[in-house]
């Protein structure tokens, strides 16, 4: 007797969303991946950011889409979202099942091949490890920026990323090591603009830069934060705007430092911007000032 379809299609969904739903009540966000190992695209509502986007996790900010969209910022762990008819569709297309580390309140290092995991072997503390395709996964307890290429065949999934789900792994999931930590302070390369601290002239007369007072520097990049991440629309160009209006305040003394720009570059990537497009704006603003 031929089934209904919609017993055949509840069916073909029950294996990447009963895993999903697993990890769900263990407080793991999870998400769907298509074919390629990505995340599934903005739906046309959402698409370049026109909803405003998702900030973060806890705070999901103007988008209320139901639909899976937003990459990692779709990452839910309410069972009632996941099993909802806009979500579907899309796990009957799902090729894998994805979660958010950074709201696990895990780190994952990835070893992309046989030579990063020797490297790891010798070099972090031991931890929990899941198998890959090609290398492993090492799973750390605590959160961080997130990085990619950090050193060769070694990225870091925490924040504001995503991971495949591989399952659960083996060994004790250990406390996230200063050594991960600094992998991304010595190289950030998802968020740095240029290899080293924004270099420009001192000021004329040579007087100290009134901006490396803390509190000035600080309450500046704050504000610049606050404006990408309560922009509602035209994101690019709130971005770029942003990204002159800190240059033609602070780009002149050399008081920028990595951090600073990283966390321009993380609010923007918080609103859907690509490190590429962060890199761009953050170039053509230098370029206008004649930085």
């Amino acid at each position: 007797m031929t089934q209904p379809t919609d017993i055949r299609r509840e069916r073909a969904l029950r294996p990447h969303l009963r895993t999903a739903l697993e990890l769900a009540a263990r407080a793991v966000p999870v998400l769907p991946l298509r074919a390629g190992k990505v995340p599934f695209g903005n739906c046309p509502a959402c698409r370049d950011n026109a909803c405003g986007g998702r900030p973060n996790m806890k705070t999901p900010g103007p988008c209320h889409c139901p639909r899976v969209c937003h990459a990692w910022a779709a990452a839910t762990t309410d069972p009632a979202i996941l099993s909802s008819r806009p979500w579907a569709p899309v796990w009957e297309q799902a090729q894998a099942v994805a979660y958010h580390p950074g709201g696990a309140g895990l780190t994952v290092v990835d070893l992309d091949n046989t030579e990063a995991v020797m490297w790891a072997r010798q070099t972090l503390p031991a931890t929990r490890t899941v198998p890959t395709t090609r290398g492993e996964h090492w799973i750390y307890q605590g959160t961080m920026q997130s990085a990619n290429a950090v050193r060769p065949g070694v990225d870091i999934k925490s924040l504001m990323a995503y991971a495949r789900w591989l399952g659960p792994g083996t060994g004790t999931i250990t406390d996230l090591p200063e050594a991960v930590r600094a992998l991304a302070v010595k190289d950030p390369s998802t968020v740095r603009p240029a290899p080293h601290v924004v270099t420009v002239p001192a000021p004329v007369g040579g007087g100290e830069c009134r901006h490396r007072t803390p509190a000035y520097l600080d309450r500046g990049i704050d504000m610049a934060e606050q404006r990408i991440t309560e922009a509602r629309s035209a994101v690019h160009a709130t971005v770029y705007r942003t990204f002159l209006a800190v240059l033609s305040a602070h780009g002149r003394c050399g008081c920028l430092t990595d951090s600073h720009v990283a966390r321009l570059f993380a609010a923007a990537q918080s609103k859907g911007e690509s490190p590429r497009h962060c890199a761009d704006a953050w170039t053509n603003a230098r370029t206008r000032l004649g930085l």
